[in-house]
């Protein structure tokens, strides 16, 4: 065991402010702690329970295929569990995002959309459905 206790994803925003109102303000993740430096700042929003998600190519292409149609990813894509995938789309569209797929069931039983975000971030919106 190596003791891991947090995944934290570490984003370097270039429209800091933009970003902080985004992920904080409009999609609600609640602020845990926020520091600053000379001319910096940095600032820690809970995002819930924290898996890493490790994809081969074939696989990450055909997540894309079956959420957009089209492979769009590069390397890394945010993924957040919400229990609106639609209404949250909508939300986010309103604040900036742009939406890349709109919400997609998917052969896992979930409803997902694909946005590109704040901070250069590529987000996919899961909403699980059940049996």
């Amino acid at each position: 065991m190596t003791g891991v206790r947090e995944l934290r994803l570490v984003v370097t925003a270039d429209d800091y402010e933009e970003a902080l109102r985004f992920y904080r303000d409009v999609l609600g993740l609640e602020q845990r702690a926020a520091f600053a430096s000379d001319g910096g700042r940095v600032t820690i929003l809970e995002a819930g329970r924290a898996t890493l998600e490790l994809a081969d190519r074939p696989h990450a292409e055909f997540i894309d295929d079956v959420e957009v149609g089209k492979r769009v990813a590069g390397h890394i894509r945010v993924a957040f569990e919400v229990t609106d995938s639609a209404g949250v789309t909508r939300t986010l569209e309103a604040a900036g995002a742009e939406v890349v797929a709109e919400p997609t069931r998917t052969p896992w039983n979930s409803l997902n959309a694909r946005l590109e975000a704040p901070a250069g971030l590529q987000l996919t919106l899961f909403q699980e459905l059940g049996e």
